[in-house]
């Protein structure tokens, strides 16, 4: 969950301008949100935060560091006034696969999703029952912490 310090400098930032914050590489996810932010002049302005993606790559071992996402945003900018305006967010659940049994290229980056489907319609056999039932764990742990999409 983001800590006091990390609101507080969203505001601050959200405050002076900035429309978009992307967390990245403190190990673990945590949650996106999209905010109106009231400015000075009584103006708002839209702002979309996630605190932290995670690792997007990494040989980590502790509980839900293998996991992340990849964002996907729709901005829209104002050709006349330049104003920027966030419109959706969404994103694709990813997990880092580790193949010990391989010397080389052991590490491969699957869409969570597309892998879990696969697996259910019985189209893949690159990854086995265990590899299924820790996909469907971490999907779950994504969506439960990310959150929804923001459409």
């Amino acid at each position: 969950v983001p800590n006091d310090t990390q609101n507080e400098l969203a505001d601050f930032l959200f405050q002076n301008g900035v429309n978009i914050i992307l967390g990245t590489h403190p190990k673990k996810k945590k949650k996106m949100e999209k905010r109106t932010v009231t400015l000075e002049d009584g103006s708002t302005q839209d702002g979309f935060i996630i605190y932290s993606l995670g690792n997007f790559m990494a040989n980590q071992n502790y509980k839900y560091t293998q996991d992340s996402a990849i964002i996907n945003l729709k901005v829209t900018k104002n050709g006349e006034t330049g104003e920027i305006s966030f419109d959706s967010a969404t994103y694709v659940p990813i997990y880092m696969y580790k193949d010990s049994s391989k010397s080389k290229q052991k590490f491969k980056i699957l869409d969570i999703e597309k892998n879990i489907e696969a697996y259910e319609a019985g189209y893949t056999d690159s990854i086995s029952k265990s590899t299924y039932n820790t996909l469907k764990n971490e999907l779950k742990n994504i969506k439960n912490i990310i959150g929804d999409e923001i459409k």
